[in-house]
């Protein structure tokens, strides 16, 4: 289970029970920081903690002013800069050596979350959600929440016709990026500063071939709070007994078919591992219809190779794009061995894919460890 999945369950019981409580998100962060922006902590008023901010740096803190605001009922905005580099910082403890700022909101705020959250579930793609944080707009006021689906249908809209409109331009923009950010919004008479978050289903993980070394890849999968589906056209295979990580399972009249009946769409990520040759090549065939954006194969790079020109001289087609998103042999160099290990490198590769990374070594990157795009202004 997801950790977007545990906070909105949590505040979708403690709500129905009549429950207090608070909802703290990162809105942006500057320097050094263990989560980003959109990471949330659920404070009940009794209980423990839901989610995760700081890797335990700053909950207590934040557990405090959750407090006054689940009994104000009165939104707060927060700062915590832990970039002093000096012995008042780290005889603390503090693993971080950043600052964040957090948007802290009361229960009737954290439903309108909850909300958005079990929709971008619900309907399995990404929504973006625009809070306003500060206003000098007439009609808008802090929490204010607008919703924009990636199509651009909107939910709830400003009263303020000039404000929603950069509402959505923005929300457009950050759907496209696939990044969250605080942005100052143009109203008709004012602006407003808005957190624009991207709101994100768990990743799709389709999984071609019910062998054995499936097995700890859709653990792991599902470990990562990812939506993990396995195909074959042996039904034998297909089981709760053998997968009970699975979210779905597809069965397969024949591999060359799996893009008529899989649910795979422009945010899925693929692993073909059949070991058998002329399936995974039934297979990718079928993929390359689809707008999967990641498609990997196991085996040596010879094997990968050799399938596509054999799939070119049956003419299929294969564009430059097609060729960028197949991956052969699948995961990162980690020296992996056995199932469990490949079954690591091969998320490891997703995760870095993902998140447009290489993924080489932390310690050999020249930059910071996170993009810089979402900062403390």
């Amino acid at each position: 289970m997801s950790e977007l999945t545990d906070v909105l369950q949590a505040i979708e019981s403690l709500s129905a029970r009549g429950e207090k409580l608070a909802l703290a998100t990162i809105v942006a962060v500057r320097g050094s920081t263990y989560r980003r922006p959109g990471a949330r902590l659920l404070v009940p008023e009794e209980g423990d903690l839901v989610g995760n901010i700081s890797g335990g740096c700053l909950e207590n803190d934040v557990a405090d002013v959750a407090k006054i605001v689940m009994h104000e009922g009165i939104a707060r905005i927060v700062s915590f800069d832990l970039t002093a580099d000096d012995d008042a910082v780290w005889g603390w403890g503090l693993g971080c050596n950043g600052a964040f700022e957090l948007f802290v909101e009361p229960a009737d705020k954290a439903a309108e979350v909850a909300g958005a959250l079990r929709m971008a579930l619900e309907e399995e793609r990404p929504i973006c959600m625009v809070t306003v944080l500060e206003s000098s707009a007439p009609n808008v006021e802090q929490g204010d929440r607008m919703l924009v689906r990636p199509g651009g249908d909107v939910e709830r809209p400003y009263p303020d016709e000039t404000l929603a409109a950069s509402a959505r331009a923005a929300a457009l923009e950050q759907l496209a990026n696939e990044q969250s950010e605080i942005r100052s919004l143009a109203s008709g008479a004012g602006e407003a500063r808005a957190f624009v978050e991207v709101l994100e289903p768990p990743l799709r993980l389709v999984v071609c071939g019910a062998g054995h070394d499936a097995i700890p890849l859709l653990r792991q999968a599902s470990a990562l709070g990812w939506s993990p589906v396995v195909a074959d056209d042996r039904p034998e295979f297909l089981s709760l007994e053998r997968f009970p990580e699975a979210a779905a399972f597809v069965l397969v009249e024949r591999p060359d078919k799996l893009g008529e009946v899989a649910p795979i769409d422009e945010r899925t990520y693929v692993v073909v591992m059949t070991h058998n040759f002329l399936r995974d090549k039934d297979y990718v065939r079928s993929l390359l219809t689809t707008p999967a954006r990641f498609i990997a194969m196991l085996g040596p790079a010879v094997r990968t190779e050799r399938l596509l020109t054999e799939l070119r001289e049956e003419g299929v087609d294969i564009s430059d794009a097609d060729r960028r998103r197949i991956r052969g042999p699948a995961g990162l160099d980690l020296g992996a061995e056995g199932p469990e290990e490949i079954a690591a490198a091969i998320c490891a590769e997703i995760v870095a894919t993902k998140r447009g990374r290489a993924g080489g070594f932390l310690k050999d990157r020249p930059g910071p460890i996170h993009d810089r795009r979402a900062q403390v202004r």
